[in-house]
């Protein structure tokens, strides 16, 4: 397959990843314990819901925060039109949920980097403090332990496009007024170049990897605990970043290049090892277009098909929404499946060993492009499922879960101006 940057639609529907520039407009149960969901879910067996109850269940990468700020919903109760909400997350047994503090390049180029990742901040701030015996912000590690006892969602934060750092009068500035905001992660760039780093999704690599700021960035993230992610990244500016940091990085939310040659947002083999040999850690993303060819090569002739119809006219929103929703009627999208998903696990425990991959879902960030099987946060425990049939012991269970992920947070924690 030829090289895969961007197509129109490069990610999903949403407007979250509508990457290209011409394309940039368009119950359940409430459980009081600690720890995770009830056996007796229809389809999955009683050792994998058991497994998910015992286990930690961290997912670095949940859009829920941006999906909110498009269209609110109150996610301390069921909100059927989100992946993400308490009720499913108790019922899927998860306990630490990054929320993706993401920033489209458009608000970059408006100068509202900032003030519009201070106000996701904001509402995953009000979302806890609306439901404090549901969710708390988890500034440390050690605050996991805490909520989890308590039978509280932690509401981790990542911020997925750093350039709201940017607009601080330095670098060092930035990273330490958001570190105080709750930032735990950062993903260095998104769908453009911004000022530290180029993108795997245009072509334009402005830096030919990371610019200046950029390696700047990468030392101050270190000196100040906070985990670099390479999602997203160029594969110039993955493997400086890879080069340069003294802290393990992650991959928040990527899967596999081996299974879709040619997409380079995705991660190659060579990466995974890298990546591995640091002492980092490999998220797999869920999304179809993620890890399986089919569905990326449905995105791209949608696409092709949509430029021939459409011509000129694809500039105009409505006629894309009314061309879109007549051609996935005509032509069905190919879901991927659990099976899938496991096949991009594997292969990391494969290239890398059981220490070095994790959960990155993507959820309420894909759109309609989820596996058949993993719909939302409910749907850990048969992933978890999946796990035990492909023969997996549950001390490797328990790595790819959260353990993992835990780990690098951790070594982060042990940078000098670091204070947890």
């Amino acid at each position: 397959m030829p090289h895969q940057r961007r197509a129109l639609l490069t990610e999903t529907d949403m407007d979250k990843h509508l990457c290209s520039p011409m394309l940039a407009g368009i119950a359940l149960l409430l459980l009081n314990g600690c720890g995770g969901a009830e056996t007796g879910i229809d389809g999955v067996s009683d050792q994998a819901t058991a497994l998910a109850r015992r286990h930690l269940i961290v997912d670095t990468h949940i859009d829920a925060p941006y999906r909110h700020y498009r269209n609110p919903a109150d996610l301390g109760e069921a909100a059927p039109d989100r992946e993400f909400d308490f009720p499913r997350a108790r019922q899927g047994g998860l306990d630490v949920a990054f929320m993706s503090i993401y920033t489209p390049a458009s608000a970059a180029e408006a100068g509202e980097a900032r003030q519009l990742a201070e106000r996701l901040i904001d509402d995953m701030e009000s979302l806890a403090a609306r439901h404090p015996r549901r969710f708390a912000i988890a500034a440390c590690t050690a605050d996991v332990a805490r909520l989890r006892e308590a039978g509280i969602v932690a509401l981790a934060l990542g911020m997925e496009n750093g350039s709201p750092l940017a607009e601080a009068e330095n670098v060092w500035v930035g990273v330490d007024h958001f570190f105080r905001r709750g930032i735990r992660y950062v993903t260095l760039a998104h769908s453009r170049p911004n000022e530290y780093s180029d993108s795997s999704y245009d072509v334009n690599e402005r830096w030919g990897g990371l610019s200046e700021a950029g390696r700047e960035l990468v030392a101050v993230l270190n000196e100040r605990g906070v985990m670099i992610d390479i999602s997203h990244l160029s594969d110039k500016a993955a493997w400086q970043v890879i080069e340069l940091s003294e802290a393990p990085v992650i991959a928040s939310h990527s899967s596999l290049r081996h299974f879709i040659p040619g997409f380079h947002r995705n991660m190659s083999d060579d990466m995974v090892k890298a990546v591995a040999a640091q002492g980092g850690v490999v998220q797999i993303n869920f999304g179809s277009g993620f890890v399986s060819e089919p569905a990326r090569r449905w995105a791209h002739e949608r696409d092709a098909a949509m430029l021939d119809r459409l011509g000129d006219e694809v500039a105009d929103a409505e006629a894309r929404r009314s061309f879109l929703a007549t051609y996935r009627d005509d032509t069905p999208y190919p879901f991927a499946t659990i099976e899938t998903v496991l096949d991009h696990l594997d292969r990391v425990v494969e290239l890398a060993g059981a220490d070095h991959v994790g959960l990155g879902s993507d959820f309420d960030g894909v759109g309609d492009t989820l596996p058949v099987g993993l719909k939302d946060v409910g749907d850990y425990p048969g992933l978890i499922d999946g796990l035990l049939g492909r023969g997996h012991n549950e001390e490797t269970i328990a790595k790819i879960l959260g353990l993992n992920l835990m780990r690098v947070w951790r070594a982060a924690e042990r940078a000098p101006m670091n204070p947890c």
